[in-house]
């Protein structure tokens, strides 16, 4: 018999089992994208390597607000979470943590990223990380996921916060290349989720979650993969002025290189076959990696920039 998510009856579990209940909650592997793009917005903040204690704030700051984020979501999307195969393996699901206790832990998770911010970076960050968390949980979570197949568009703002964040924390502002750095991730998520998407379009259709690809015809999603790909790559050059020659050359390597692979998955959609958009998703999750590598790279080496900063 498959366990009710939204009952408070829990099983006897082992310490071990519960604390690995409640760090699944947090969604880790969301968490590690999250610090991957904060490091290196912090670096090109500073224009070389932050204070070390700086870094580990503003890393455990940020990883509270992520597993604050992450864990509300599991509360408020117990019932399609327990639809969809790719997520009926979730805490809630499988009822080993009580939805007032996964709520109550979402909460104070957030309420101490905050605080922990505001004490050891500045207020800016922390009101940046309280704004990040709002509007996951309550724009993105409850409203435009399941009334929008736009709603991973906008509600990926929630996941370009960290490179702001990690920048207010540096230099106690926004500057411009941490909007630059937000709109790569923004334009970044459409294809990436998308790509996803399309494996499972099945399972968001069973959930009644108008995510694009379970609504719209596999051709029509990767011309968008494409569009929202050029964006992105074009974005990323617009940080050109503020590093050097060796982010710029990376850029557009390694912008070639994601386009290519996005072209050839809507060509094959084109002709009516069948397309592995897995491909395109693990893609972008090392242009991702590789794009914000380089970032860190350039501004650790610390060549004279290409333009004005």
């Amino acid at each position: 018999m498959t366990a009710d998510p939204t009952t408070d009856e829990t099983p006897k579990r082992s310490a071990k089992d519960v604390v690995r209940a409640y760090v699944a909650l947090t969604k880790p592997r969301i968490i590690e994208q999250l610090l991957v793009t904060t490091i290196p917005a912090m670096m090109l903040a500073q224009r070389g390597i932050p204070s070390p204690w700086l870094v580990l704030f503003t890393m455990i700051g940020g990883t509270l607000a992520a597993g604050s984020a992450g864990a509300l979501n599991c509360v408020v999307d117990a019932d399609i979470d327990a639809v969809m195969k790719r997520t009926s393996a979730r805490p809630l699901v499988k009822h080993q943590v009580p939805v007032r206790n996964a709520l109550v832990f979402g909460v104070v998770l957030g309420l101490v990223s905050c605080g922990f911010l505001w004490l050891t970076t500045n207020w800016v960050a922390a009101l940046l990380c309280v704004g990040a968390i709002l509007f996951y949980v309550f724009v993105y979570t409850m409203w435009l996921k399941r009334r929008t197949s736009q709603n991973i568009v906008w509600g990926g703002i929630a996941g370009c916060m960290p490179v702001v964040i990690g920048w207010a924390a540096v230099t106690g502002n926004v500057g411009w290349p941490a909007f630059v750095l937000f709109g790569v991730i923004f334009f970044w998520t459409p294809p990436h989720s998308w790509a996803l998407a399309m494996k499972f379009r099945d399972d968001y259709a069973a959930a009644g979650v108008p995510m694009l690809p379970a609504v719209m015809p596999a051709r029509q999603v990767s011309f968008r993969i494409v569009l929202y790909s050029w964006a992105m790559v074009l974005c990323g050059l617009l940080l050109v002025p503020a590093t050097s020659w060796i982010y710029a050359l990376a850029a557009v390597l390694l912008g070639a290189w994601f386009l290519t692979a996005v072209h050839r998955l809507h060509n094959v959609y084109r002709r009516g076959e069948e397309g592995k958009p897995m491909k395109v998703f693990h893609l972008s999750n090392s242009y991702l990696c590789a794009v914000f590598v380089m970032v860190a790279v350039d501004s650790a080496v610390g060549l004279p920039v290409t333009g004005w900063f």
